[in-house]
């Protein structure tokens, strides 16, 4: 799909100009618009208000130094980072990314499609996303204790339970959460709801480890069945071993299906018998190791272990939940899913397909559950925490689930109605984008040109 409206193309150069050096984020504001044409001439007093324009501009970019001294006395400096992209519906919302990648651009695209997931999930969370280049791989307890104490010491100026509230995501776990909670509440020597995915003894949810992996199958079985499909019997191809590829391999074995790969950032396990969760668990969970380890250790005869990640996406499946990074899945790799079979690709990371992947699950009529879609069920449930914490209640296992449950269904049903009323029946990923931003777009109207 390419812009036509020229409108929409302005937009688009503006970005490009003004973002010059920030492919993702390009990328993320290019996939939006495209698919918001028939928006913008159907409603030309969202183009008026210039709500357009305004929506794919940060309302605030914060950058900042974060100091600290490892375990040999030495002084090392990361750059932290915050951008609070939108706050029309409500306190901005999103996680803090921890990871040699980081920079500008990838917290930009993160905030960005952060503003549609939030708003699908229909709790009042404006988007926002933060992060540092910091690595906590390798790094002892106390090295990514005093990290996250300086991180916190400059971003706790910036948040609070009714302005940003952060969470985690790539490297920032229940360890890193604890540590910056601490700080926090040093800092302002006040216990709020300030971060999102805390533990379960100072104001955490259950089900929220759960959360995204299960809602990305919550979701994924809505769009099975409404096209006469199922998990039940399936085989499923899925990336990471993260709390997301976890607890979705996890949900989707409940479901029915047999998940045959996981993967880390070194290479992937294949499993034709079914992956053991308790083994991948115990090592990645507990014991922090590399998911090579995985062979050695199932009762599974057939396993194996093959060096690099790409590869995961050659294996023979019916359905692809990609549960990594961003861009994951390129041409070449979509191409070897649909040439095996797969029918449908539904999104656990962030933006994990490329524009070239994503033509080419179109053009084989796979179906296709894009991100903000189909990985939203854990800030859903980072919003019940936050709910939970203005009631000082704390919910059982079940019902988190159950309202966690009900959210991706009426996500789905959201996407699924937008396209169809805009005349992209099936387009899953316009429908996303669609209802997402509507429901922003006209809150950003309402309250005049901020």
């Amino acid at each position: 799909m390419a812009i036509t409206n020229e409108y929409l193309k302005g937009v688009l150069a503006d970005v490009e100009k003004r973002n010059a050096n920030e492919p993702e984020f390009i990328q993320a504001v290019t996939e939006v618009l495209e698919t918001l044409q028939p928006v913008a001439e159907a409603r030309p007093d969202l183009v008026e208000a210039g709500v357009f324009d305004r929506i794919v501009e940060p309302e605030r970019q914060i950058i900042f130094r974060v100091p600290w001294v490892d375990d040999n006395g030495k002084v090392q400096v990361n750059r932290g980072f915050r951008v609070q992209f939108n706050s029309a519906i409500g306190p901005y919302k999103g996680g803090l990314r921890l990871h040699p990648s980081v920079y500008i651009g990838i917290i930009k695209f993160l905030g960005f499609e952060q503003i549609f997931k939030n708003s699908l999930t229909t709790l009042p969370m404006g988007g926002g996303k933060g992060g540092s280049d910091f690595d906590p791989k390798g790094k002892s307890d106390g090295e990514v204790m005093r990290f996250c104490q300086s991180f916190m010491t400059e971003l706790s100026k910036h948040i609070g339970a009714d302005t940003d509230v952060p969470a985690g995501d790539i490297g920032t776990g229940a360890r890193e959460i604890g540590f910056m909670f601490g700080q926090y509440k040093r800092l302002r020597d006040e216990f709020t709801g300030v971060l999102t995915g805390k533990g379960l003894t100072y104001g955490g949810s259950l089900a929220r480890t759960q959360a995204t992996g299960y809602g990305l199958c919550y979701f994924t079985d809505e769009m099975l069945k409404a096209n006469g499909k199922s998990f039940k019997g399936a085989t499923v191809a899925i990336s990471g071993s993260g709390n997301v590829a976890i607890y979705a391999t996890e949900k989707a074995t409940e479901l029915g299906a047999k998940v045959v790969t996981v993967s880390d950032s070194n290479g992937y396990v294949y499993d034709p018998d079914g992956i053991d969760l308790d083994v991948v668990k115990q090592i990645k969970e507990v014991e922090r190791g590399r998911i090579k380890e995985y062979v050695g250790r199932t009762s599974h005869k057939n396993a194996t272990y093959t060096e690099g990640c790409k590869g995961v996406w050659t294996v023979k499946c019916d359905i692809a939940l990609p549960c990594a990074t961003q861009n994951e899945i390129d041409g070449e790799s979509a191409k070897a899913l649909a040439a095996n079979g797969c029918y449908c690709v539904s999104e656990g990371a962030n933006m994990p397909s490329t524009p070239d992947a994503i033509e080419v699950y179109f053009a084989n009529k796979m179906l296709y559950g894009p991100a903000k879609a189909a990985n939203a069920g854990g800030v859903a449930t980072s919003g019940l925490e936050m709910s939970q914490n203005s009631e000082r209640l704390s919910w059982t296992f079940e019902e988190v689930d159950g309202k966690l449950k009900g959210i991706m269904q009426n996500i789905f049903a959201s996407c699924d109605s937008a396209a169809k009323e805009f005349g992209m029946e099936g387009n899953y990923m316009a429908g996303a984008n669609i209802a997402g931003f509507l429901k922003v777009a006209e809150a950003m109207k309402a309250q005049g040109v901020c």
